[in-house]
């Protein structure tokens, strides 16, 4: 039985971003998801510096500390792809393209994403699906009065 996303903790979103949508540019991601995604590599990698500088200073094992910052790149490594898709979702999620990920390499412009990342989705269907806040069917209740 699988939970519902609203039961969802840190580890089921970064669990959903790393297996179920490792190379997913197509859809939308709410905000938990690209928050808690990062937030949890975060520990993760921070993890792995504070064992690799215990290692190296507190016990100078070199041979322990390369181990470390070996597994840090092929982590960081495994990580970049599903980072890159999670944000085009997330821009999917404010009718964004993903090609707006792009604006990060020009001056300033990680805080045009910064701001983008932040904000609340669209609260119904737009150019890249529906609402991933919604339920299947629930967002037929925007539709009664257009008809």
């Amino acid at each position: 039985m699988r939970k519902k996303e609203q039961d969802y903790n840190m580890f089921d979103w970064w669990k959903k971003v790393m297996i179920d949508n490792y190379a997913n540019f197509s859809g939308r991601a709410r905000r938990a998801e690209y928050w808690y995604f990062k937030l949890f590599n975060a520990f993760i990698v921070f993890g792995l510096w504070m064992s690799f500088l215990t290692l190296v200073i507190g016990y100078e094992n070199r041979t322990a500390g390369v181990f470390i910052l070996g597994f840090i790149f092929l982590y960081t490594l495994a990580t970049i792809l599903p980072s890159l898709a999670v944000m085009a979702r997330r821009l999917h999620d404010v009718n964004k393209s993903g090609w707006t990920y792009l604006i990060a390499f020009v001056p300033f412009g990680i805080f045009v994403l910064l701001y983008y990342s932040v904000l609340d989705g669209d609260r119904r269907r737009n150019d890249y699906g529906e609402d991933p806040k919604m339920p299947l069917g629930r967002n037929d209740i925007y539709k009664i009065g257009i008809e």
